[in-house]
C-alpha cells in the first residue's frame, strides 16, 4: 500500500543509450592508429600527391626497364650509342591513337641516334644525381643541425658560422667551380651538389632541435644519464622527422634543376655521359628546326620537378598534427 503522505513524484528511469557494435569498433579503430599510420593515411588521401607519386614511379620504371640498368637488359631494341637510318625525316613516330610507338617514338637526333633511348638514359642519370644529392644533403644537414641544436655553446657557434659561410657564397657559382674541378663525373657532381645543398636543412633542423631539447621527455632521458647521441637519435630526430622528410623532397627537386643549369652552361655532366640537362643544352640550337629534341627532355625535367613538389606538399600535410582524420 502506498503512503498517502509521500508526496515525492515518481521518476521514470532513463532509457539507457544504445551503442551499436559498429560505432564501438569504429571508435576503437580510430583511437588505435599509431602516429606512423596516421601519417600514411593522410598522405594516401592527398590526391595530388598520389597522382604525382604514380607519375614519378611510372617515369622511373620506364627509364629503367626500357634501356636497362647496368647489366640488366631493357625491352627497347635500340641503344643510345648506335646510329640508325633516318625514318620519317627523323621526326617522332609516337602515336596516341591508335597507340603506337613506331620505329623511333621520340624521333632521332642530327646523326641518327634513337632519341627515346637517349632521353631514357638521360632520365636515369638525372634521377641518380637528384636522389643521391637528396640523400647525402639530408644526412649532412640533419647531422650538423642536430649537433648544433642539442649541444649549443662553442659547438653550435662553430657549426652555424660554417653554415653561414656556405650560405653567403652563391650556390650555383660554388657548384660550378667544384663541378669543373670534379671533371664532369656524375658521381663527383652529385657529391659536389650535396656539399653545397645542405645549409637550409641544417638551420631548420637546428631550430626543431632547440625546441625539442627542452621537452619533458628529453629532460627525463637526460636525467637518467642517457648519452647525448642516443637522445638525439632515439628521442629528438623521430619528432623532427616531418621537417626532415619534407625538406628532403625539396632538395631532390632543387638538385635536378641545379644539375640542369650546370650542364646547360657546361659545368655539369659532360659528353660522352648524358643527362636531361646535357640534352637540353646540346639541342638548344635545334629549337627552330627540330623542336622535339629540346622540348622532350625539358618536359621530363618539368614533370619530374612538379611530381617531387606535389609529393612534398602531401608529406607536409601528412605530418601536420593539425590535420584531422576524415
Amino acid at each position: 500500500m502506498s503512503d498517502p503522505n509521500n508526496t515525492m513524484p515518481s521518476v521514470e528511469p532513463e532509457a539507457n543509450p544504445t551503442f551499436s557494435i559498429e560505432d564501438d569498433v569504429e571508435t576503437t579503430n580510430t583511437r588505435s592508429y599509431s602516429q606512423g599510420q596516421l601519417v600514411l593515411r593522410r598522405f594516401f588521401r592527398h590526391k595530388a600527391a598520389m597522382v604525382a607519386l604514380f607519375v614519378l614511379i611510372f617515369i622511373v620504371l620506364l627509364a629503367i626497364t626500357s634501356v636497362g640498368w647496368g647489366i640488366i637488359p631493357g625491352w627497347w631494341d635500340k641503344t643510345a650509342y648506335d646510329t640508325y637510318p633516318m625514318v620519317n625525316q627523323a621526326k617522332p613516330t609516337l602515336q596516341f591513337w591508335p597507340p603506337s610507338l613506331g620505329e623511333h617514338p621520340f624521333g632521332q637526333n642530327t646523326v641518327g641516334k634513337d632519341y627515346f633511348a637517349l632521353v631514357m638514359l638521360g632520365v636515369q642519370k638525372s634521377l641518380f644525381i637528384a636522389f643521391t644529392v637528396g640523400i647525402l644533403a639530408t644526412l649532412i644537414g640533419t647531422t650538423i643541425g642536430a649537433i648544433a641544436g642539442y649541444y649549443r655553446g662553442i659547438t653550435e657557434a662553430f657549426l652555424m658560422r660554417m653554415t653561414d659561410l656556405f650560405i653567403i657564397i652563391p650556390t650555383l657559382i660554388l657548384a660550378a667551380v667544384l663541378g669543373r674541378m670534379s671533371g664532369g663525373s656524375i658521381g663527383m657532381l652529385a657529391l659536389v651538389l650535396a656539399v653545397v645543398s645542405w645549409t637550409g636543412l641544417a638551420r631548420l633542423v637546428r631550430g626543431e632541435v632547440l625546441s625539442l631539447r627542452e621537452r619533458e621527455f628529453v629532460m627525463a632521458a637526460r636525467a637518467l644519464g642517457t648519452p647525448g647521441p642516443r637522445i638525439i637519435v632515439r628521442h629528438i630526430l623521430p619528432n623532427a622527422l616531418g621537417t626532415i622528410v619534407v625538406n628532403a623532397t625539396l632538395l631532390i627537386s632543387a638538385a635536378i634543376l641545379t644539375e640542369t643549369a650546370l650542364s646547360f652552361i657546361g659545368f655539369g655532366v659532360r659528353p660522352p655521359d648524358t643527362s636531361l640537362g646535357v640534352l637540353v643544352s646540346e639541342y638548344q640550337t635545334a629549337l627552330s628546326t627540330r623542336p622535339w629534341l629540346f622540348w622532350i627532355p625539358g618536359m621530363f625535367i618539368l614533370v619530374f620537378s612538379l611530381c617531387i613538389n606535389f609529393i612534398g606538399d602531401g608529406l607536409r600535410d601528412a605530418f601536420d598534427p593539425r590535420q584531422q582524420m576524415d
